[in-house]
């Protein structure tokens, strides 16, 4: 049995190319609990790990055909690091496909010249959402409430408000037409909601906010969660 090897490309078909498995091969061998193992398997740990081999033969190591006791200690406990290995394969592509800056919590506007500062110079790729609101209109102070929450859900999007007096423009946005959103890209006006509060029910949460703006297509893909996270509640 331990003069039989076992080919990485004949056992792993159905795992991609190559490159994968040896990617899952070093996640393997970083995640594992190297302090509570046998002291056989941390043995075997040690040859597979090859400290004492120069830099140079790091790859080749690496592309080596694998031992039957390496395959096995490999195959054990696999499906919690299998879900460690996926997140992180999942965070570094959303890391890559991830542009512009990150915000924290809804920016306060205090005059017309901060409205058009944030909309002229934001990133391009950012979305900017503005909440044009009175201080005792029906919905205003709720609405402030769901986009405080929907800032931390959504880091990349750029939550604002502004009272209409201090926008300049208060008789443009009279009562009738609070709260206002109005959303912005690149400069450019991509949504417009007049008194947006009569397209909800009375009482109104974060989440039916949300759901109108994702009706319009107009917010990004949620932020991942950490994989701390995912093993705390067991999320797949």
């Amino acid at each position: 049995m331990s003069g039989r090897v076992i080919d990485l490309e004949e056992t792993a078909t159905h795992t991609g190319p190559k490159g994968v498995i040896n990617d899952w091969r070093r996640f393997k061998l970083e995640s594992m609990d190297r302090e509570n193992l046998h002291p056989a398997k941390k043995e075997l740990l040690r040859q597979m790990s090859s400290p004492n081999k120069a830099k140079d033969d790091s790859r080749a190591n690496l592309n080596r055909k694998m031992s039957v006791q390496e395959y096995e200690l490999l195959k054990e406990e696999d499906e919690g690091c299998l879900k460690k290995y996926r997140r992180r394969c999942m965070e570094e592509m959303h890391s890559k496909l991830s542009f512009g800056p990150k915000f924290e919590g809804v920016h306060d506007l205090d005059s017309g010249e901060a409205f058009l500062e944030v909309i002229e110079k934001e990133h391009h790729s950012t979305v900017v959402v503005v909440h044009i609101y009175k201080v005792g209109v029906k919905g205003c102070e709720q609405l402030n409430s769901c986009l405080d929450c929907l800032a931390t859900e959504y880091p990349t999007v750029k939550f604002c408000r502004i009272d209409a007096v201090s926008s300049g423009a208060a008789e443009r946005f009279s009562d009738d037409y609070l709260p206002t959103l109005l959303v912005y890209k690149a400069g450019e006006l991509i949504g417009n909601f007049l008194s947006c509060t009569q397209h909800m029910n009375e009482e109104f949460f974060a989440t039916d906010v949300e759901a109108f703006l994702n009706s319009y297509g107009l917010l990004p893909e949620k932020e991942l969660p950490g994989a701390d996270d995912e093993e705390e509640h067991g999320v797949e």
